[in-house]
């Protein structure tokens, strides 16, 4: 379990569930870019990628009204039952990505996708692997959520993802850039591999992802604004 909180709400728990995404650094990350944007009642925030619920929690928390939507069917009932535990309501949907809510337009797009890269390129149909592994460069997620930002968003909508720096953060910046988004980094952190990079680091040396020496892992969150 982890605990959140906010400047409006004291931190408690959330409930994950096996196979879900446990919050971690980049969660983190997301959620100060995301108090930064969520200023009052009214916002309308999607989260997609949900897993445990804890962004789409944070957000009701500071008066959003929330959508969040997961593939997974445990990220689902988690989302839900994080939800009832702080007493929030949430809109909760399993989906790809925004199919659910394709007729719907939103304030905040919030989401923390699948971005490590994968030296076998696999994209897994289930269990946890799914929430990081996205393809050998790590992108098939974030392309995706680039792709649809402009229309999931209302004008002056903004896009918050968090991803690793080993994907191509100005990869990312030139995406949202030739869809439309006005894009930046507004935080970055530098982390310790995890237990799913630190196995990978000889390969990302090796096709020159990742310097000689280093030892941590930079998260940045993109912003992007639509015009």
């Amino acid at each position: 379990m982890m605990l959140i909180g906010t400047q409006a709400a004291p931190a408690q728990r959330v409930m994950t569930l096996p196979g879900v995404y446990v919050p971690q650094h980049d969660t983190r990350l997301l959620l100060r870019a995301l108090r930064q944007e969520v200023v009052g009642s009214g916002t309308e925030v999607l989260d997609v990628g949900s897993g445990s619920g804890v962004l789409a929690v944070a957000a009701a928390r500071r008066g959003a009204r929330v959508t969040a939507v997961d593939i997974a069917w445990r990220a689902v009932l988690a989302t839900r039952v994080n939800a009832l535990l702080y007493r929030q309501r949430v809109r909760v949907r399993r989906g790809d990505l925004a199919d659910p809510v394709r007729d719907r337009s939103f304030d905040v797009l919030v989401t923390n996708p699948p971005y490590v890269p994968d030296p076998h390129g696999r994209l897994p149909g289930r269990g946890e692997a799914r929430a990081w592994d996205a393809g050998s460069d790590g992108r098939a997620v974030v392309d995706r959520v680039c792709d649809i930002a402009p229309s999931v968003l209302r004008a002056h909508g903004v896009l918050l993802m968090v991803h690793s720096g080993l994907c191509g953060t100005g990869t990312t910046l030139r995406h949202l850039a030739s869809v439309g988004l006005r894009a930046e980094v507004v935080d970055r952190a530098l982390v310790p591999f995890g237990r799913v990079l630190r196995p990978r680091v000889p390969w990302l040396r090796q096709q020159g992802k990742l310097d000689d020496g280093a030892d941590r892992e930079e998260l940045v969150v993109i912003r992007g604004q639509r015009l």
